[in-house]
């Protein structure tokens, strides 16, 4: 299936503003790209981009005092399946793992999985260890959080989410990796696109997703405790540590965020959504 994504960001800034963004389909899928999601800034202005310490694309600007806004719009393809399930994948022992998960074992700013390791221990203990393990965790987690965009909060932590049980999805994320780094189970942050396809109505307005990649069995699997159902076309954008790693904006400066769009739809054969 043939994918339309991209988003646009509106703000208004009282000074000239540097900024960091991360709104990119991920390398990793670039060879899907039909149409490439160039970003582009209204009013235009010159745009650097790098791979930072993950491996993200990552474009740095200075944005101009005033009205400003930045805009992606691409078109991926998409094999049509969903996320790829190994009900038999097993937990890797501490000492077999590969170097370059081993990050992914230790507390970070938002999954702070020291704080939360008796209660993992206490609540997951005696699930059978590997993927029914990581699935009881995302059981758990999808039904301790209510989910609320009116209490979005930036500052909150894994441990913090589950003494509130609330919050938005990179705070199911974030709980759902600090209770698998408790269990000695390598997991990452990622944020990115989750279309409505095969999904019944009505749809909710499009957002930016945050879930999780955990490793089991050898490679890296997608999990996903905000939404914990069967999903099409995912889209990865980023990954890391934790939210702080994978931010959408970074702006180093004030600014007020105006405008907020996203959109990802499946295309017909002549173009059109569907």
């Amino acid at each position: 299936m043939r994918l339309r994504l991209g988003c646009k960001l509106s703000y208004e800034l009282p000074q000239p503003t540097p900024m960091i963004l991360l709104l990119n389909v991920h390398f990793s899928r670039a060879g899907d790209l039909e149409r490439p999601d160039f970003l582009i800034t209204e009013p235009s202005v010159p745009v650097e981009s790098y791979r930072d310490g993950f491996g993200n694309w990552c474009a740095r600007l200075v944005a101009p005092a005033g009205t400003f806004s930045v805009r992606t719009d691409g078109v991926l393809r998409d094999d049509g399946t969903p996320d790829p399930a190994a009900p038999d994948a097993a937990q890797v022992p501490v000492e077999q793992l590969p170097a370059d998960a081993l990050e992914y074992l230790l507390p970070s700013r938002y999954c702070d999985s020291d704080l939360l390791l008796d209660t993992a221990w206490s609540l997951f203990g005696q699930t059978p260890p590997g993927w029914a393990r990581v699935q009881a965790i995302c059981d758990f987690v999808h039904n301790h959080i209510g989910f609320d965009y009116g209490k979005a909060d930036h500052t909150r932590t894994a441990a913090g989410a589950y003494e509130t049980r609330q919050g938005v999805c990179r705070d199911f994320a974030h709980l759902a990796i600090a209770f698998c780094r408790a269990l000695n189970i390598p997991a990452r942050y990622c944020t990115g696109y989750i279309s409505d396809v095969n999904q019944p109505e009505p749809w909710p307005p499009q957002d930016f997703a945050a879930f999780m990649e955990v490793y089991l069995g050898g490679r890296w699997w997608v999990f996903d405790p905000r939404n914990n159902d069967t999903r099409y076309g995912r889209v990865l954008i980023g990954r890391g540590r934790d939210a702080a790693d994978v931010p959408l904006t970074h702006s180093f400066g004030p600014h007020t965020l105006t405008g907020f769009e996203v959109w990802i739809d499946q295309l017909d054969t002549d173009g059109a959504t569907s």
